[in-house]
């Protein structure tokens, strides 16, 4: 799994955790619905940190609790 699909399966992980869609999450977190679901879809496989702190902010974590997940634990290296 690279660092893209750990994002992804962790923004839908936390859409089902708070019991939300990913359109719900997009008005919630103030970025736009073609950017979160170009993420959530694989369009987008670097979704920026900048991001990533908005979708925390609207769910109410810290972007330490986002990325402290199994899910970030033995990625792949990006550079080979």
């Amino acid at each position: 799994m690279n660092i893209g699909e750990a994002v992804k399966e962790r923004i839908l992980e936390l859409c089902r955790e708070h019991d939300i869609s990913v359109n719900k999450l997009s008005s919630m977190s103030g970025v736009t619905q073609s950017t979160v679901n170009n993420i959530v879809s694989g369009r987008n496989n670097s979704a920026t940190v900048s991001t990533i702190k908005k979708l925390c902010d609207g769910l109410g974590i810290t972007i330490e609790e986002f990325f402290n997940s199994e899910l970030f634990r033995g990625l792949e290296q990006e550079i080979k």
